[in-house]
């Protein structure tokens, strides 16, 4: 009597390990990946907790934690594939500061609570040099433009004869004044200007384009200006940003903190 107890457990055991393989080899969610939350994106299989029955196959399941057990290989996480950023558009208006575009597009959407897609768009403030018709705009005796040092890279370093471009100069300034718009702004491209304060010196970079080959100055450098004179600067991409400063010396590199080292426009 005892063994035949026993060898029906054994053969019960034997089933029911049979069932559970047929079940892995089946694959509840083989065929069938739901995006979002879909109740009725579902299968009769074993649960990642181990619990046969009623389990499922969207995005859902994954915060809630009713996945079918193979889940995550029928349905891999798929995360935001996005192309390369465009080259910068034009500056929207000629001879004035204004802002440009770039942009990028969506090549694969996230899936399986992939990672989101990113920002498509960035916008900086710019300045063109010349006008629609190619003359070059002149150098004023306005205020000093200015912006980010992230807006240097990609300028150009060499003119249209492949000639090396004047690599330019610094400028270090003590901040005197600032409007209260430049941290009132909360675009992404805007977020520079924060760190525009009082009180602490800044270095601001004078290269090419904006630095003028005949005279080898940017707009509002300050070179003719008496080392006591109060001088204007105008944040470009938020022309409500604006304020003083004085010079303290002309030098060869900018040597500040990325957040206090500019470019002029």
């Amino acid at each position: 009597m005892g063994s035949s107890v026993e060898f029906a457990c054994l053969l019960l055991l034997v089933l029911v390990s049979t069932l559970g393989e047929n079940h892995l080899v089946s694959g509840g969610c083989a065929g069938k990946c739901c995006r979002g939350r879909d109740l009725s994106c579902s299968a009769t299989d074993w649960r990642m907790d181990r619990v046969f029955g009623t389990c499922f196959c969207d995005e859902g399941c994954v915060r809630t934690k009713d996945c079918c057990f193979d889940y995550f290989t029928a349905c891999p996480v798929q995360d935001c594939a996005v192309s390369d950023w465009s080259f910068w558009s034009g500056c929207a208006k000629p001879c004035q500061p204004s802002e440009r575009v770039r942009v990028r597009h969506i090549e694969q959407r996230p899936s399986n609570s992939g990672e989101a897609c990113p920002g498509l768009e960035q916008r900086a403030g710019c300045r063109e040099y010349r006008d629609h018709r190619g003359n070059h705009c002149g150098l004023g005796s306005g205020p000093a433009f200015i912006s980010s040092m992230e807006f240097a890279r990609g300028r150009p370093r060499h003119d249209s004869y492949g000639n090396p471009l004047d690599p330019g100069f610094c400028v270090e300034f003590t901040l005197e004044s600032r409007t209260p718009h430049c941290t009132a702004e909360n675009r992404p491209h805007t977020h520079w200007m924060r760190y525009i304060t009082e009180g602490f010196k800044v270095c601001v970079a004078c290269e090419p384009p904006a630095i003028r080959n005949n005279t080898g100055r940017c707009q509002g450098d300050g070179q003719e200006s008496d080392k006591d004179a109060s001088l204007r600067w105008q944040a470009v991409g938020n022309p409500q940003c604006r304020g003083t400063w004085r010079k303290i010396q002309k030098t060869q590199q900018c040597d500040c903190p990325p957040q206090h080292s500019f470019v002029f426009i």
